[in-house]
């Protein structure tokens, strides 16, 4: 039964709800964006980015302390949609030992970029340094402008009759 047809629509009944693990068919009818769409709206969330233009390209600066260079995959999706994705993993605990706090975030992390349509996308490189993910795409050159075309004049003599 649904407490909200009878009026108790409450933050309390989502949270219990979500405590319970209701099917994600019946959350969908709540209109509420679904669980997929939560996990990645969280993993974009927790993965902060710089993006800076220079003359020639743009540049997408994102920390990746502890990241190996494996777990990390940058593609290209839509033809225009730069993706930075991967996976944190939790270190095995060692026998005998527990956390006592845990800070560090682990699970998946991804992050969408918009290119612009001066982007080269075949001239997109990335380098992960120090525990810093760097992904640079050249820009392409502007178009040249458009000459003017001349066209030429024909003259045309005519002859008038006479009477």
């Amino acid at each position: 039964m649904d407490l909200r047809n009878l009026g108790f629509d409450s933050p309390l009944l989502t949270i219990l709800e979500d405590m319970l693990d209701i099917p994600e068919e019946q959350e969908k009818t709540r209109n509420n964006p679904s669980r997929a769409y939560v996990r990645d709206a969280k993993a974009m969330a927790a993965t902060p980015a710089d993006v800076m233009e220079y003359p020639t390209s743009y540049v997408f600066i994102v920390d990746m302390p502890g990241i190996s260079h494996s777990e990390i995959k940058v593609q290209v999706e839509n033809e225009n949609i730069l993706v930075v994705s991967g996976e944190r993993k939790r270190e095995k605990e060692k026998e005998g030992a527990k956390y006592v706090r845990m800070e560090r975030r682990v699970g998946k992390f991804m992050r969408k970029f918009q290119l612009p349509e001066n982007a080269n996308m075949d001239r997109i490189s990335a380098v992960c340094k120090d525990g810093v993910l760097t992904v640079t795409v050249e820009k392409l050159p502007p178009p040249e402008p458009k000459k003017p075309k001349t066209i030429e004049l024909w003259f045309v003599l005519t002859r008038n009759k006479v009477n």
